[in-house]
Formats: structure tokens, sequence, C-alpha cells
């Protein structure tokens, strides 16, 4: 089986090779953009398996990047909110947008895991 491509989408370095380190351990190949305008190019060029989108970030946040891939005729695959917004109102804003899934920052790798992996397709064990 190819190894899944998964977009991480975070305007915070740390917060991006955090979730590199966890998803590559897991065996995944990962990429990155540093908000939503650079992961919408990256996108067109090449869909990606998964995208972990960030809310907040610089020139087009989460929302706006979700609604945009969304629109676009590509391969519609399961994106995962995650934020520091724990709103209710936050997680019904990023379904709107478009996201299959919405954690909460700081994430534990294996709930990470576990969710990359059910939507996916690959089962529920991490």
């Amino acid at each position: 089986m190819q190894q899944a491509r998964i977009l991480i989408v975070d305007d915070a370095a740390t917060v991006r090779l955090y979730h590199r380190t966890i998803l590559e351990e897991a065996g995944f190949a990962v990429e990155e953009a540093v908000n939503g305008i650079e992961a919408l190019e990256r996108a067109l060029l090449q869909p990606f398996d998964l995208y972990l989108v960030d809310i907040n970030m610089p020139k087009l946040d989460g929302y706006g990047f979700l609604r945009e891939l969304r629109g676009q005729d590509l391969p519609q695959v399961p994106a995962i909110m995650i934020s520091t917004e724990a709103k209710s109102q936050d997680q019904h804003l990023a379904y709107i947008a478009g996201a299959n899934y919405y954690l909460i920052k700081p994430i534990k790798p294996r709930e990470l895991i576990l969710a990359c992996r059910i939507l996916l397709g690959y089962g529920g064990s991490a």
C-alpha cells in the first residue's frame, strides 16, 4: 500500500514539526504549508490524501482554505481542523467550511494517529 500523503497547514513551525514527527513515525508521508494560500497552491498542483488545518493563520485562515478547497474540481479528501479554539461555535464553523473532524490543541499523538487512520479508511488501531 502506498503511503498516504498528508498536508499540515499551520503558521507555527513548532506545531508543524510536532505533527510531522508524530505522523512520519506512524508511516505517513508529510508535507507542510504555512498558510491557506500556500496550502491551496500545493493542493492544486497535486492533491493530498488528508489535510490537517489550523484555523488562525495569516493571508488565508483555515476556514477560508477549506471553503476554497471544497469548491475546487479536485478529489475531495478528508480534512481535520486542529485549533486552540475550543468553543462549539468554532467546531460548527469548521464543519460548515468542510472539515470532517475537529481536534483541540494540544493533541495527543495517539489521538492524531487514530483520527488520521480512521479518516483514511485504515481502521481504528493506532
